[in-house]
């Protein structure tokens, strides 16, 4: 029997990323903080481009726990050929039967499907289309303080 899958980090904090750029400089913030990554594609980035970042993102942070989360909409045939292709988590909102399929496949895959968007850090929408990358550092690590409680735990002291 298969070991159960370790990604995606639970709760799944996703930060929504368009480019290798926004992928390396979240993935530098939470390698300094030794925090996991969730990378959420765009809804037209895809299966294999989404595949593509984190296997770039893992060359660059070999320690860093990395995984991704594919936005397929409504789209289950997308989100299928992304099962098949090796993504360990998605998001489908489409028909509830399609929903109940998909799941049992990703279960059967040792992937997650999820039929909510969690929240999410959209770093372009954020950083107003900057491409610097201290204020997308910066973004990231104010998302990642957040999620792991840092923020609560600093405001304590």
């Amino acid at each position: 029997m298969p070991a159960a899958p370790q990604f995606p980090p639970s709760p799944i904090r996703p930060i929504l990323v368009r480019g290798l750029a926004d992928a390396l400089a979240a993935a530098a913030v939470a390698d300094s903080a030794g925090a996991a990554l969730t990378l959420m594609a765009p809804p037209a980035g895809g299966a294999l481009w989404l595949l593509d970042l984190i296997a770039r993102v893992r060359r660059a942070h070999p320690g860093l726990e990395v995984s991704g989360l594919l936005d397929c909409g409504d789209r289950a045939g997308e989100a299928q050929g992304a099962l098949a292709a090796g993504v360990q988590a998605l998001l489908f909102t489409g028909r509830t039967e399609a929903a109940g399929r998909l799941a049992a496949i990703a279960t059967a895959r040792g992937a997650a499907l999820l039929t909510a968007c969690p929240p999410l850090l959209d770093l372009a929408a954020e950083s107003h289309g900057s491409t610097r990358p201290v204020l997308l550092e910066a973004l990231c690590r104010d998302w990642l303080t957040q999620a792991n409680g840092w923020a609560e735990s600093r405001a304590e002291a």
